[in-house]
């Protein structure tokens, strides 16, 4: 093999070495991250494709990525999608970062969802919203199978086709699928969505239940809708360009089990002085400044809960260290907040409130 043929280990080594010096943390982690999104290898691929020669477009499509990542940028932008919980979500400049600390926080609410549906408080919105796309659909696959069925059933050879067999089982496990009766649900309120991570691993993880999201960002609705889309979550979630829940129907306000938000809460001097430059530099102030300390629109949002929480139901914020049991003493000030809690996040630092809500 030609010495000037770049390799996946050649490139692997080249891009460590580069990012090393241009100060990254963990240079080796990103050059991994950054070649597998341009080749389409994982990670375990890398490591035993050490010998496969890069494509001029992988190669084009590594110096674009390596020259970003080299100047500050962060990888989920570099490589437009991060993996959240069981899914994984798009992302781009302009949208707020999903954090693993964020998935404690969804732990919470779907806690909070469970608590709704064992005191009974389900709907049916998800299954009424399916019920005509999924009738389409259901006669769409029954002709299919019954044209398949004709196929097997009429085969002059000594043995039914095997394709056609494979695609009749097919297709029969896909109509099945489609009988199978959407389970009650109960409603979520996102608020300040970002990529729409929250919503999306509520509604993926907990069929039936209908999820309103909202952020004030354009672009953020806008990839959030993306996002839910591709993951084929339409039925359940609908996703409103408003500030809070100024755009939330008016006829679902007392009805959500569930409010749950992950709100700018750094305060304005932290986030101009001890953030470190990945994020203050890249990702959107909107999404990460929360005024003096960091719980102007926590304010706000205990403002609106009790307009839009049923009787029983939860408030789930996630928070700073630094501000979170200050809010919860806000919650208990207040008045009609009981069950009030601060849970740790994956580093053991507090971060997530849940509050609920007499009524």
């Amino acid at each position: 093999m030609p010495q000037d043929t770049w390799t996946v280990q050649r490139v692997l080594d080249w891009t460590v070495g580069y990012l090393k010096r241009k100060g990254d943390e963990r240079p080796r982690l990103s050059a991994e991250w950054l070649l597998c999104s341009a080749t389409g290898l994982t990670r375990v691929e890398l490591y035993t494709n050490f010998d496969r020669p890069l494509t001029d477009d992988e190669l084009a499509l590594m110096h674009e990525s390596v020259a970003r990542r080299g100047r500050g940028e962060p990888l989920q932008y570099v490589t437009g999608e991060m993996p959240f919980r069981h899914i994984v979500m798009r992302c781009e400049k302009g949208v707020l970062i999903p954090r693993p600390e964020t998935e404690i926080l969804v732990d919470v609410a779907l806690e909070g969802v469970d608590a709704a549906l064992a005191a009974g408080a389900a709907t049916d919105d998800v299954r009424q919203r399916m019920s005509k796309r999924v009738q389409k659909e259901r006669e769409a696959k029954e002709a299919q199978v019954a044209e398949l069925q004709e196929q097997v059933q009429h085969w002059d050879g000594e043995l039914p086709n095997e394709r056609a067999i494979d695609e009749l089982l097919r297709a029969h496990a896909e109509l099945e699928a489609l009988h199978a009766e959407v389970p009650l649900g109960v409603r979520v309120l996102d608020l300040c969505t970002g990529t729409g991570c929250i919503a999306l691993s509520v509604a993926s993880e907990r069929l039936g239940t209908y999820v309103v999201a909202t952020d004030l960002s354009s672009q953020a609705v806008s990839l959030a809708q993306r996002n839910r889309d591709a993951l084929n979550l339409a039925d359940a979630v609908d996703i409103y360009e408003c500030d809070l829940a100024s755009a939330v129907p008016q006829d679902l306000a007392g009805t959500f089990a569930v409010l749950v938000s992950n709100p700018p809460y750094i305060p304005t001097a932290v986030l101009e002085h001890d953030v470190p430059p990945e994020v203050r530099d890249h990702e959107p102030h909107l999404a990460l400044d929360g005024g003096a300390d960091g719980l102007d629109v926590f304010r706000r949002l205990l403002e609106v809960a009790p307009q839009l929480l049923m009787p029983g139901g939860w408030l789930c914020v996630e928070l700073s260290e630094d501000n979170v049991h200050t809010a919860a003493e806000l919650c208990r000030q207040r008045g009609g907040w009981t069950c009030v809690e601060v849970h740790d996040d994956l580093t053991r630092r507090p971060r997530v409130l849940r509050a609920v809500w007499e009524g």
